[in-house]
């Protein structure tokens, strides 16, 4: 059965519009709670936000939906996403929420719950709490919301856990952190400063609106000015709830996910860590990246966009390491999340073991030109029944061979189509990219 609330990454919408509505988010709480309740008496949930001025409102309300099923919330206040996945497996806590809505701006909001083991909820359980949800509406719940303290020690706990994955010092090291506004805002200087850094922060005044605003992980051209206009060693920026970083090198290159998943990958290999010389991506990943991985003696499976669907792959494979060209790199000797800060952390680390500064680090990724075209649609109909569409991806795939791809994918979490082409020539990748949208503008656009 299709699902109607929960998307890729948990229920995501409009703050205050139908999904994430007083009653809607209520019903969430008491059915989550009925979930936790049944799962260990006394049972607790940790919840936290990111920024957003809506974030306070959701909490109270999943909180009141808790409190009917006599589930306490324990409220961490602002933390990320990965704060609150180590949050909820370190203790004892049955699941643990996270109020945000990633990279996406202020007046979204969203629900992300994991159950104990720090993995975000399996499809299935969402699924029986989704169905308990729309019983819960259609029987007419009434919103009620609780206030819940926050927790000053819950934050306090995971950037020490951060702190105790890192060997070194970074005395003298000058860092520039983008916060976009957001979860990270107090929690990033404040860890790259406890390791001896000297850190320059952008991005870190929210007022509740300016969440992701021309800054973080999805504009990093205010980090990369900051980054040459203070001669800083490197730069990075994470998104709203700080679980993908994306960096910026001391001579200004952008150095995304892709070319983390080929650092990291190097230096586990060299230490013997690498399990199974596996690492694994997605289909974004660029094809620069799948071949330099493949001259090292290591193989890249792909899996579909999203880093829940990266992590399951890597559970099947066993494999320690995965991640998205948008800065999601799971490291999961330390976690079982995207996490920007730890991913900053490993980054480091590498460079202090090496010697070798970020230039140097990502020197062998040589990325071939790629480029991704959203298409706004009016519905998401099935791509193999868009006959126009089709024919146009097999022209480009038989004009490029195997020297390039083509990616059509509807958004989990918005109205949009991405057309993804990529290949050796920047002016035929962007002519088919175009081609290809125009089609899909023909048959659904909005």
């Amino acid at each position: 059965m299709a699902r109607q609330l929960f998307g890729t990454d948990g229920i995501r919408g409009v703050a205050g519009e139908y999904p994430l509505d007083a009653g809607t988010v209520h019903a969430f709480g008491a059915a989550l709670g009925k979930w936790a309740a049944g799962s260990a008496t006394d049972a607790e949930v940790v919840l936290g936000m990111d920024t957003r001025e809506s974030g306070p409102w959701l909490a109270e309300q999943v909180a009141g939906g808790l409190a009917r099923h006599g589930v306490r919330a324990r409220f961490a206040g602002l933390i990320t996403t990965p704060g609150i996945a180590y949050l909820t497996r370190t203790r004892d806590f049955v699941a643990g929420v996270m109020i945000s809505a990633s990279h996406n701006p202020f007046q979204d909001n969203g629900l992300k719950a994991f159950d104990h083991s720090g993995f975000k909820l399996p499809d299935t359980e969402e699924h029986r709490i989704e169905q308990e949800i729309l019983r819960l509406r259609h029987d007419g719940i009434e919103p009620r919301g609780v206030t819940a303290p926050v927790d000053e020690g819950l934050d306090r706990a995971y950037i020490d856990f951060l702190k105790s994955t890192f060997p070194w010092r970074l005395d003298g090291l000058r860092m520039v952190v983008d916060c976009a506004n957001g979860a990270a805002s107090h929690l990033a200087p404040e860890l790259f400063e406890e390791l001896g850094a000297h850190v320059y922060s952008i991005g870190s005044l929210p007022n509740g609106r300016n969440i992701n605003l021309n800054c973080g992980a999805l504009h990093v051209e205010s980090l990369r000015e900051r980054v040459l206009a203070e001669e800083a060693a490197l730069g990075v920026a994470f998104d709203g709830d700080a679980d993908r970083a994306m960096f910026v090198s001391r001579s200004g290159r952008i150095v995304d996910g892709d070319a983390v998943l080929l650092i990291a990958a190097g230096a586990l290999k060299a230490q013997g860590r690498l399990r199974g010389d596996t690492v694994v991506s997605t289909v974004m990943s660029n094809l620069g990246l799948e071949r330099a991985l493949r001259s090292a003696g290591i193989r890249m499976l792909r899996t579909p966009v999203g880093d829940k669907y990266v992590l399951e792959e890597m559970l099947r494979q066993d494999a320690v390491l995965g991640g998205e060209q948008s800065g999601h790199v799971i490291f999961r000797e330390y976690a079982t999340t995207g996490d920007g800060l730890l991913t900053a952390l490993r980054v480091l680390e590498i460079s202090q073991a090496s010697g070798n500064d970020l230039d140097q680090l990502a020197a062998g990724l040589e990325v071939y030109p790629q480029l991704t075209v959203n298409v706004r649609v009016k519905h998401k109909k099935p791509l193999e029944k868009l006959d126009a569409v089709n024919r146009e991806i097999r022209a480009v795939e038989a004009a490029f061979g195997d020297a390039g791809r083509v990616l059509v994918r509807f958004s989990g979490t918005e109205p949009l189509a991405r057309v993804m082409v990529e290949g050796p020539d920047p002016a035929r990748v962007k002519e088919h990219a175009h081609r290809i949208a125009d089609a899909i503008r023909s048959e659904l656009g909005a």
